[in-house]
């Protein structure tokens, strides 16, 4: 009993869909972490004292819904899923973000009645001290991206699951810092705690594919530690 969902560790961590869905049965607090970039763009939203309402990934209605509350809809405008187009959001902004990745994990870990956080490596330590002080099990959910997803034309909203080198580095940083709290970590959570090489994220596929579409900016600002407190929780389906 408790296999998947790494019973009697107080710092768990796993991957995607499946990961929520493993974890979310035992952990009072789901972290969801998608570096490349639905998350340092909402930590960098929320740090500007903006919120960011999570949309799944194409869905219609869930959009509709986000234009009805007043929310500015990203791609619709100057703000998108890119870190660097939300750098002088003005506070206040509700902005709606959908993505594949991240947006659609929040909405599932949210389905499990765990708190939900979003975090990435600006704001590690203070989503790992937020994460600490709801109290219970928590559970880090590395993205990851999926196989024949094109973000950009038309085709299926998910495939086969590929683990990424930015949220392993990203959960890792998470993971770490309860450690420091006297929290113990599954082997999971231990193992990317201790592979932190933030200077990868340029080199491994997805920052090499951003910098050679000319999103390097958006790469460096994801790989930036511990420059912000933002804790971004979610809270009657808005991150803020």
């Amino acid at each position: 009993m408790g296999i998947w969902e790494q019973s009697g560790h107080d710092v768990r961590l796993d991957w995607g869909a499946e990961g929520v869905a493993a974890l979310g049965r035992e952990c009072a607090v789901l972290v969801v972490v998608d570096v490349l970039s639905f998350s340092t763009t909402t930590d960098l939203v929320v740090g500007r004292g903006g919120r960011v309402l999570p949309v799944r990934w194409r869905d219609e209605r869930g959009v509709a819904l986000a234009r009805a509350a007043g929310a500015v809809i990203a791609g619709e405008g100057a703000f998108t899923l890119r870190p660097s187009s939300v750098t002088d959001i003005p506070p206040g902004t509700l902005l709606a973000l959908p993505s594949p990745n991240g947006a659609t994990l929040c909405d599932a870990a949210a389905s499990t009645g765990a708190h939900v956080l979003a975090g990435c490596l600006r704001n590690a330590s203070a989503v790992a001290a937020k994460a600490h002080g709801l109290g219970g099990p928590i559970g880090v959910i590395a993205a990851g991206e999926r196989w024949g997803v094109n973000i950009f034309g038309h085709g299926d909203t998910s495939g086969p699951l590929r683990p990424c080198v930015e949220d392993q580095v990203g959960a890792g940083a998470i993971a770490a810092a309860p450690a420091r709290f006297g929290r113990t970590l599954s082997p999971e959570a231990a193992l990317a705690a201790r592979a932190v090489d933030v200077a990868a994220i340029a080199d491994c596929v997805s920052g090499r594919e951003l910098t050679e579409a000319g999103h390097g900016g958006d790469v460096a600002l994801a790989a930036q530690i511990d420059v912000s407190e933002a804790a971004p929780v979610l809270h009657e389906g808005v991150l803020r």
